[in-house]
């Protein structure tokens, strides 16, 4: 039986460019530890036309794992925008929710 993270690559085969296949596909990386490779999936999704927008804040959730607190920042503000520009009122909530949690830690 193929893995969860196998089906969607199989798809992406077939659907190259697909927002949220990809976006699965880094979910799935996360789940397996392979941080690396989420975040590089994370960073293409949030540079894409349109950037996606959950990426910001999913990417920005595994950067604080890694604890890489100002590069998180850096991303939820970003994402913040993104989602605003976009309509996406809850994600930008959600990610400005994240952004004063992490006050002042990393500084």
């Amino acid at each position: 039986m193929s893995s969860r993270r196998e089906k969607i690559e199989a798809m992406l085969r077939e659907e190259p460019e697909d927002q949220f296949l990809r976006y699965s596909l880094a979910c799935e990386f996360d789940n397996e530890e392979r941080s690396d490779e989420s975040l590089g999936l994370l960073r293409s999704l949030m540079t894409d036309q349109p950037p996606h927008v959950h990426s910001f804040l999913r990417g920005a959730q595994l950067l604080v794992k890694l604890d890489r607190i100002d590069e998180a920042r850096a991303a939820l503000r970003d994402g913040i925008e993104i989602a605003r520009q976009q309509g996406e009122l809850h994600a930008a909530g959600e990610m400005g929710e994240l952004l004063a949690s992490l006050g002042a830690a990393g500084e």
